[in-house]
């Protein structure tokens, strides 16, 4: 009877020591569920994110050098400084784009943007003198127009018009205040990818297999019906229609016009040449030239006036063809587009701040209110923007 008196207690020990255990392991559970894990990481921004960042961050620090810049200065110098912050403010807008939705892709967006920022304020500083100001602008100018050799499609506009019109303004702006014109952009700005000699033999490689080179190699994505075969196609005509243009305008032009007008005549033909043997070496049909265009009454009035009509008519043929094409093919287009630019301003046309880019500058979303303090107004031009100061 002793023995199983002594027995007896050992089951409600053994209950104890399980409601302990059981007790420790959700102690252990909830802490490891209350322990927060590491942070997550966030995605770096695509190139194309990273290099409107550092094109809006690199705008916004000009334009404030040169809003600074115009306040020490008067007559022809003090407009043209503030006409160069007019283009850099609608440049800024453009780039702003639409406020985007919160989310990881966003922060990292911003984090990039403050990192162009910072590097863009660092360069700005040193932009206290004319010289200096025209070189950092050109300088902007060519590396938008080598970003957008590498980015997306619409952004790869954005970036060639932006830096094109960068690189017009600091030609333009370096005589206005006594400086020596900048140097031109180099690579890809003005390489000669297409030439008819190179295309041709991409043509012959192509029709001795019986294919064409693959479209991923020189095909960016299409936008809506447009296609790279449309846009290059479109190219070609409007080529095709300026050489006729400068052919009716040579025989009414004269003097030092009539020069120039036959210089131009021969690279549009050359340029011609080369879209046609592009076109070919992507497999791309050729539209068949007329025997000729129509022309308003105004370009036979004012033939000069009329070539320059006529060249800013081309601008949005070559940002398309940006936006769509790919590779060498697009940086054969960045550089008709620069090319396209200096023509027209050589007629005397203003291809606007976004060449290439046909846009409604009502519709571009606001810049922030700046200190009234900083307001200023080009005398004998339009106001800029509320937005411009």
């Amino acid at each position: 009877m002793k023995d199983d008196t002594k027995e007896k207690p050992r089951p409600a020990r053994y209950f104890r020591y399980g409601i302990l255990a059981s007790l420790a392991v959700l102690v252990i559970s909830l802490g490891l569920a209350l322990t927060p894990g590491p942070p997550q990481e966030v995605p770096e921004p695509a190139f194309s994110e990273r290099a409107r960042a550092a094109a809006l961050a690199e705008t916004m620090q000009l334009r404030l050098a040169g809003r600074k810049m115009a306040d020490s200065f008067s007559g022809a110098e003090r407009q043209a400084l503030l006409r160069t912050v007019t283009l850099l403010t609608t440049q800024a807008r453009a780039l702003t784009g639409p406020d985007p939705k919160p989310s990881a892709s966003a922060t990292g967006a911003a984090s990039a943007s403050g990192s162009a920022t910072a590097s863009a304020t660092a360069q700005a500083e040193g932009t206290d003198s004319p010289a200096a100001l025209v070189a950092a602008l050109s300088a902007s100018g060519s590396r938008r127009l080598e970003d957008a050799a590498a980015s997306d499609g619409g952004m790869a506009r954005l970036l060639a018009a932006v830096g094109t019109a960068q690189v017009l303004q600091a030609s333009s702006l370096a005589p206005a205040l006594g400086e020596a014109a900048p140097a031109a952009p180099g690579s890809p700005a003005t390489p000669p990818p297409a030439s008819p000699t190179a295309a041709s033999s991409a043509t012959a490689s192509a029709a001795a297999d019986g294919s064409c080179p693959p479209a991923t190699t020189e095909s960016g994505p299409a936008e809506g019906s447009a296609t790279p075969a449309t846009a290059l196609a479109m190219t070609v005509k409007t080529e095709a229609e300026t050489v006729y243009g400068y052919q009716v305008a040579l025989a009414r032009l004269d003097g030092a016009a009539a020069g120039s007008a036959s210089q131009l005549l021969a690279r549009h033909e050359s340029v011609l040449a080369e879209a046609e043997a592009l076109s070919r070496a992507l497999c791309v049909d050729i539209p068949p030239r007329e025997a000729g265009y129509t022309l308003g009454p105004s370009f036979l009035a004012s033939p000069a006036a009329g070539l320059g009509s006529l060249e800013a008519g081309t601008l949005p043929v070559y940002g398309d063809l940006v936006a769509l094409s790919g590779g060498s093919t697009r940086q054969w287009a960045i550089s008709g587009l620069l090319a396209a630019a200096n023509r027209a301003v050589l007629w005397g046309s203003d291809p606007g701040p976004l060449p290439g880019i046909v846009v409604d500058t009502a519709q571009l979303p606001e810049l922030p209110q700046d200190s009234p303090s900083q307001e200023s107004t080009a005398p004998g031009a339009s106001p800029a923007p509320s937005d411009a100061g």
